[in-house]
C-alpha cells in the first residue's frame, strides 16, 4: 500500500507502533505499511498462530486509532466532507476568518504603532542593495530584479475591482491560495522568496503587503522612473481570504465568465481564471489587437482606471524587463506552489528546461524585452511601437507574439544572461492594442511625443 498522506502536522517525529511506522514529516502524517516491522514474513507467521482467548487488541496510534483503509481515511486524504455532503449548506466559516482571536500577531498586536517604530530609509537600502545582488538559485534578469518586483507590486495591485472592493495590494494576499498559484502569477513565489530575509529582518514592523508595494515603488525609482511615494499602513491577513469570488471556473484559464456579447460577470474584472486581467496573446489566446483593446477596456475600468492610466501603466510597465518563454511549459513545468510537493519548500512552477532559470526561464510563455535598456527608463517603449512595422509571430514556448519586420531591429535588445548576445524586441497583442485601437493610439502617441507628460502619467497611475 505504501506511503499515503493522511494527516496534517508542523513536527517531524516517527512513531513506531504494531501496525507500521507512521512519519510526520512537514505537513503530513504517512503510513508505511510494508515497513520492516511488519514485513510480509512477520505477517504469515503471526496469522498461523491462534489469536489467544483472552488477547487484548492490538495498540492503536493515538492521533489515527485503527489503521485499517476505513477507518483511516480522513478528509485530506480524498473521504467526502460535511461541505461535499451539502454543498448548499449556510457556509458559516467565511465569518471566523482572520479572526482577531486567532491571530498569530497577539491580542495587543497595532500594525500601525509597529509602522512607526520602522527605518523606513534603512528598509528601503536593504531593498536597493537586493535589486542588484544576483542569486544563484534564481538569477536576475540583467542583474536586476527590479522588473520582476514591479510585476510582484502591480500584480498584487492589480486584483482589485470597484464594484465590491475586493482584491487589490491591502491585505498581502498574494501570499496563499489561490493568488499565489494563479498562472498569472507564475514565479512570483521567487521574487517573495528573494524578499524573506528583508521580512525577516524587520519583522512585525512591515506587512507583507506594505513591502510588495514598496519594492516595487524601490524598484521604479532605482531604474530611473517616477512614483510618488509610498504610504505604509497596509495590514496583512494571516490566512487565505475564502469569501472572495474569483469566477465560476474549475480549470485555470477558463472563462465561463461571459454572456451575450462578451459581457463579463460582475463583479469580476479579469477575462479568464488565474488571470489578472487580460490574456497578453488576445482574448482566449487569439491574437486580435482590436478584439484584445476591448477586453483591456473593460477590465481595466472595473479596475478603476480610465484610458490614459491604462495606456501608461501597460507601456511603464513594459518598459522594464522581459517576458519568459524559453521552451513550452508542457513537459518541462511542474505544479503551481499550492499543487508541489513538499520538498518544493514553498515554491512551484519547478522547470525541467535547461537549468531551469536564468535564459531557460518559462513563465507566460511569451518570450523577450519590449525595448533596448530593459532595467532604465527612457521612451524606447513607444518609439519601438511606432518606428517599427510589426509581424505575428510565435516564442519558442509557442505563444502568438509580434516582432518588427525591418531587418535593422532584428539586433538592437540585448540577452538577460548571454554577455554580447542580442535579439529582436518584442510586443504582446495587448501592447498592439495601443497602438491600432483609435482611442489608445491617440494618448499613445502624445506620451512618444512628450516623454515628461509620459513619466508622470505612469508615475500618478502607479
Amino acid at each position: 500500500m505504501g506511503m499515503r498522506s493522511v494527516y496534517g502536522g508542523l513536527a517531524a517525529v516517527v512513531l513506531t507502533t504494531s501496525a507500521g511506522i507512521f512519519a510526520v514529516s512537514g505537513s503530513s502524517l504517512a503510513v508505511d505499511e510494508k515497513s520492516p516491522s511488519t514485513s510480509s514474513a512477520a505477517s504469515k507467521s503471526a496469522a498461523a498462530k491462534p489469536a489467544a482467548k483472552d488477547a487484548q487488541p492490538a495498540a492503536q496510534c493515538p492521533v489515527m486509532g485503527a489503521t485499517s483503509p476505513a477507518s483511516a481515511r480522513h478528509t485530506a486524504a480524498g473521504s467526502m466532507s460535511n461541505r461535499d455532503w451539502w454543498p448548499n449548506q449556510l457556509n458559516l466559516a467565511i465569518l471566523h476568518q482572520n479572526s482577531s482571536k486567532v491571530s498569530p500577531m497577539g491580542p495587543d498586536f497595532n500594525y500601525a504603532e509597529e509602522f512607526k517604530k520602522l527605518d523606513l530609509e534603512a528598509v528601503k537600502k536593504d531593498i536597493n542593495t537586493l535589486l542588484t545582488t544576483s542569486q544563484d538559485w534564481w538569477p536576475a534578469d540583467y542583474g536586476n530584479y527590479g522588473p520582476l518586483f514591479i510585476r510582484m507590486a502591480w500584480h498584487s495591485a492589480g486584483t482589485y475591482r470597484v464594484a465590491d472592493g475586493r482584491g487589490g495590494a491591502g491585505y498581502g494576499t498574494q501570499r496563499f491560495a489561490p493568488l499565489n498559484s494563479w498562472p498569472d502569477n507564475a514565479n512570483l513565489d521567487k521574487a517573495r522568496r528573494l524578499l524573506w530575509p528583508i521580512k525577516q529582518k524587520y519583522g512585525n514592523k512591515i506587512s507583507w503587503a506594505d513591502l510588495m508595494v514598496l519594492t516595487g515603488n524601490c524598484a521604479i525609482e532605482s531604474m530611473g522612473g517616477q512614483t510618488i511615494g509610498f504610504a505604509g499602513g497596509r495590514e496583512d491577513v494571516w490566512e487565505p481570504q475564502e469569501d472572495i469570488f474569483w469566477g465560476p471556473e474549475t480549470e485555470w484559464l477558463g472563462d465561463k465568465r461571459y454572456q451575450g456579447d462578451r459581457e463579463l460577470e460582475k463583479p469580476l474584472a479579469a477575462v479568464q481564471m488565474g488571470l489578472i486581467y487580460v490574456n497578453p496573446e488576445g482574448p482566449n489566446g487569439k491574437p486580435d489587437p482590436l478584439a484584445a483593446a476591448k477586453d483591456i477596456r473593460e477590465t481595466f475600468a472595473r479596475m478603476a482606471m480610465n484610458d490614459e492610466e491604462t495606456v501608461a501603466l501597460i507601456a511603464g510597465g513594459h518598459t522594464f524587463g522581459k517576458a519568459h518563454g524559453a521552451a513550452p511549459p508542457q513537459g518541462n513545468v511542474g505544479p503551481e506552489p499550492e499543487g508541489a510537493s513538499l520538498q518544493e519548500q514553498g515554491l512551484g512552477w519547478k522547470n525541467s528546461f535547461g537549468k531551469g532559470n536564468g535564459k531557460d526561464t518559462i513563465t507566460s510563455g511569451l518570450e523577450g524585452a519590449w525595448t533596448s535598456t530593459p532595467v532604465q527608463w527612457s521612451n524606447g517603449y513607444f518609439d519601438n511601437l511606432f518606428n517599427f512595422e510589426w509581424e505575428l509571430n510565435k516564442s519558442p514556448a509557442g505563444a502568438w507574439q509580434w516582432t518588427p519586420k525591418d531587418k535593422a531591429a532584428q539586433a538592437t535588445v540585448p540577452d538577460a544572461h548571454v554577455p554580447n548576445k542580442m535579439n529582436a524586441p518584442i510586443m504582446f497583442t495587448t501592447d498592439m492594442s495601443l497602438k491600432m485601437d483609435p482611442a489608445y493610439a491617440k494618448i499613445s502617441k502624445r506620451f512618444h511625443e512628450h516623454p515628461e507628460e509620459f513619466k508622470l502619467a505612469f508615475a500618478k497611475a502607479w
